[in-house]
């Protein structure tokens, strides 16, 4: 059991190779203000203009998609590589419209490497896939939606299957998984032209 377990909270660092969608709007507590001024806020660990966020050293754009806008940021590196073994590309980059709530690579270096490795084999791709589709929801939710959400105590219900809960703490938006387990939002609302990507700072655990 011991061993599943950590099976399955090394699969979730996969959906980093998610990480940088986008739909509607920009960082938390921002409008989508025009001006070429640059701001950076606690929750907004990039510099936001009227082009895009800069997430990982590149800016993501709203005429690329997931994926492409992915692969630009030096934050999801590995984790676009394995989003790549488990097939979701073509996924990833069709019509949508996803939202995607993607730990960081931080979040990751606290995982042990083997459980990481072994779900590059072949014979766990469908593990790859389930986790990886819990921390997509479909359709669009800014974080403006997600605080609205929290406010009402309503949750999302992922591409897997299972649930996710918005909640806000003071000014912060976070997200808890079905094990009570809770992930801030580090970099919200970054766009790209078929979802909005939140970037969170800790691993979302579904039911083993």
């Amino acid at each position: 059991m011991e061993s599943n377990h950590k099976v399955w909270i090394g699969a979730i660092a996969l959906i980093v190779g998610l990480a940088i969608g986008g739909g509607v709007g920009y960082a938390t507590g921002m409008n989508m203000d025009s001006s070429n001024s640059s701001t950076t806020t606690s929750q907004n660990m990039a510099t936001t203009t009227k082009e895009g966020v800069t997430v990982g050293g590149a800016l993501m754009v709203r005429n690329k998609d997931i994926v492409d806008n992915a692969v630009q940021a030096d934050n999801v590196t590995t984790l676009v590589s394995l989003v790549k073994m488990a097939g979701l590309v073509d996924t990833l980059k069709g019509q949508g419209t996803f939202t995607v709530f993607a730990p960081n690579n931080d979040a990751f270096a606290k995982l042990p490497a083997a459980t990481v490795a072994s779900l590059q084999k072949p014979e766990n791709v469908d593990m790859l896939k389930k986790i990886l589709t819990y921390h997509v929801v479909p359709g669009t939710y800014t974080s403006a939606s997600l605080k609205a959400m929290a406010a009402k105590g309503e949750t999302l219900t992922s591409v897997e299957g299972e649930v996710l809960t918005p909640v806000v703490e003071g000014d912060m938006v976070w997200i808890q998984d079905v094990s009570g387990g809770k992930s801030e939002v580090e970099t919200a609302d970054v766009i790209s032209s078929n979802g909005v990507t939140h970037v969170v700072k800790s691993v979302l655990m579904p039911k083993s």
